[in-house]
């Protein structure tokens, strides 16, 4: 049986390769303009000019990396589901251990159920940091039902920790979506690559800080989750205000952006 797990393993990453095959970059705005001959001499001028000095090195760019900081904090869901909640419920809670596998796969169907509707929720940079304030209510939301998970009977455990296994999806899914559409946003149309590279080290900080973190947490109780919350929370504000719209130029992209294909 196990080796038949294995092996629907490996096809589903073929299926995953075929599907991939399929998909196509979207032409940018330039490239269209080339090709059909409708861009004007202006727009061309445009599209064509250069990165004002010093905006295509991410290594320079404070703002970028303030917010790259961030997001290898609001990147501790990921902790969060794959060491905090098993080792709460078996260690703190009155729930029972079986519990955890079907919380996992809480989190897998609601990710397969929703992830490509709450897209919408990062359609425009302007949406992705409108939703900046819900997801500090949801981290919030699931520090609180993660601390409230001690009380009770097994029973009330048990529904606590389904809320905020349910809670610290959703904020998977609004984070993934926010942070899919600002990392591109705020660089520089002639240095994405490198802008989105620097962002890629987020996470990488995360899955070696994140179970540091989550463990704390657990370690201090009740008022551990509840801390985490809030400053999972905070850093959703902060975040907001690091990327408000400065300018006319703040926070614009192209039409298509990451979120849309």
């Amino acid at each position: 049986m196990y080796r038949w797990l294995l092996v629907g393993d490996a096809l589903s990453f073929v299926l995953a390769a075929l599907l991939t095959l399929r998909c196509a970059e979207p032409p940018s705005h330039s490239s269209l303009a080339t090709e059909t001959g409708t861009g004007t001499g202006t727009e061309a001028t445009h599209d064509a000019a250069p990165a004002p000095a010093g905006t295509t090195n991410p290594w320079r760019d404070r703002r970028y990396l303030a917010y790259t900081a961030s997001e290898a904090v609001l990147f501790l869901d990921d902790s969060v589901f794959k060491i905090g909640l098993p080792l709460w419920t078996v260690t703190a809670t009155s729930a029972p251990h079986q519990a955890v596998p079907l919380l996992l796969v809480l989190n897998n169907v609601l990710v397969v159920c929703f992830q490509v509707p709450f897209a919408r929720f990062g359609s425009t940079p302007r949406a992705a940091r409108a939703t900046l304030l819900p997801l500090a209510a949801v981290f919030l939301a699931g520090g609180a039902a993660l601390a409230a998970s001690t009380t009770g009977t097994p029973w009330l455990a048990t529904v606590a920790l389904t809320l905020a296994a349910t809670a610290f999806t959703v904020a998977e899914m609004l984070h993934a979506t926010v942070s899919w559409e600002l990392s591109v946003a705020l660089a520089p149309p002639t240095a994405q690559g490198a802008y989105l590279g620097v962002h890629g080290l987020a996470q990488a900080v995360q899955r070696s800080v994140g179970p540091l973190a989550v463990t704390g947490a657990i370690a201090a109780g009740p008022a551990g989750w509840l801390g985490l919350g809030a400053a999972l929370a905070a850093v959703c504000c902060t975040q907001r205000h690091l990327v408000r719209e400065r300018d006319a130029r703040a926070l614009s992209v192209a039409p298509v952006t990451v979120s849309e294909h």
